[in-house]
């Protein structure tokens, strides 16, 4: 079987380096020219990585293979296009739906790692471990750090985990558990919500019970935690609009922030008047339109490009290089191809339909 697996790892190539002092790579399969992502841990528990393997859970990356070799597990997993909640906190770009909306995502990533058996405690949630993809859903990453529950232990015998974020019985007051990951949620959560423009003291109660010194003081579970942010969606907040609808929506009414919805609607309005009101020499009639609506299209795609509207940058593996300045370059690869191809498609419907 290892053998297997072996052999499988070594058709992915690296292709770009995402975070070298952490071994992280993105990479290739020669065959398919799928994209993926590359890990070789050093501290890991390879059960879990087997579970995780014959088990995919929602809300996690998949995984493709896995190796043990040298002391060391590489890890071949699903590539998540997005961003890390961590960014995005420190660029108060957070709505108070938002996080209702990645709370429950990350609540029922839990739920389905505390469902198994015996449990999986994740042990390191953190903002940068958690992906917001292009579809607006948080995604809970890396999981060298989880172990399996067991009520035999009275203690952690190893810190794992990051300083802020581990709960009190990571430092030996304890022994993991679910109520673990729940202190660790309430700190993201805590984050968050501190992170809003304006002051929000809606989530305190949830926040104050998840982080709570003892665990016994905790929610007892993840489900009792759902309820609780669940309670908070109330009748007068209905109209918000659900994370599997969000995907639709453009570039800067994704976060429903109401000063970027605000410019991108001035700027949408202002392309839509620049290029429905165009003149074209010697064009008239339905052409005249025809190339007014391609030119829109133009100027809309060179904006859906840039923010990766429909993760439309997956086309470009420049555009997930981990050097901002290639990244700008594979954009910019992107949107000259769309448009050059706009181009191409309109001087053909103008040969074909209106020749000279």
């Amino acid at each position: 079987m290892d053998l297997t697996h072996r052999i499988a790892i070594s058709y992915y190539k690296t292709i770009a380096v995402i975070n070298e002092p952490h071994k992280i790579y993105l990479v290739q399969h020669c065959e398919t020219k799928k994209i993926f992502i590359k890990k070789i841990l050093d501290v890991y528990n390879i059960d879990i990585y087997e579970y995780l393997y014959n088990n995919y859970i929602v809300g996690t990356p998949k995984i493709i293979d896995y190796c043990e070799d040298d002391n060391q597990l590489i890890v071949i997993e699903e590539y998540i296009s997005g961003y890390s909640l961590q960014d995005i906190i420190q660029h108060s770009s957070l709505s108070v739906n938002d996080i209702l909306n990645y709370m429950l995502d990350l609540c029922n990533v839990l739920n389905d790692l505390h469902s198994a058996n015996p449990a999986i405690i994740h042990r390191d949630i953190k903002p940068s471990n958690v992906i917001i993809t292009n579809y607006n859903h948080a995604v809970l990453l890396d999981f060298n750090a989880a172990k399996f529950f067991s009520n035999q232990s009275k203690e952690d015998t190893v810190l794992l985990g990051t300083q802020g974020y581990a709960a009190p019985e990571q430092y030996g007051f304890g022994s993991s558990s679910p109520q673990t990951d729940i202190y660790s949620l309430g700190i993201v959560l805590k984050e968050m919500v501190a992170s809003l423009p304006t002051p929000c003291n809606l989530f305190n109660p949830i926040i104050d019970k998840c982080i709570q010194f003892n665990p016994s003081e905790r929610y007892k579970t993840v489900h009792e935690l759902i309820n609780s942010i669940s309670s908070l969606i109330k009748p007068e907040r209905k109209h918000i609009i659900p994370n599997n609808m969000s995907k639709l929506l453009p570039p800067g009414y994704r976060s429903r922030t109401p000063w970027k919805m605000y410019i991108s609607s001035v700027y949408y309005l202002f392309i839509s008047w620049l290029c429905l009101s165009l003149e074209v020499k010697n064009t008239y009639g339905i052409a005249l339109w025809i190339e007014r609506v391609f030119f829109l299209a133009m100027m809309l795609f060179i904006v859906f490009g840039c923010f990766n509207y429909m993760d439309v940058q997956r086309f470009i593996p420049l555009c997930k290089h981990k050097n901002r300045l290639v990244r700008y370059i594979g954009i910019a690869i992107l949107d000259i191809v769309v448009v050059l191809s706009l181009l191409i498609v309109l001087c053909i419907i103008e040969a074909v339909c209106f020749p000279i």
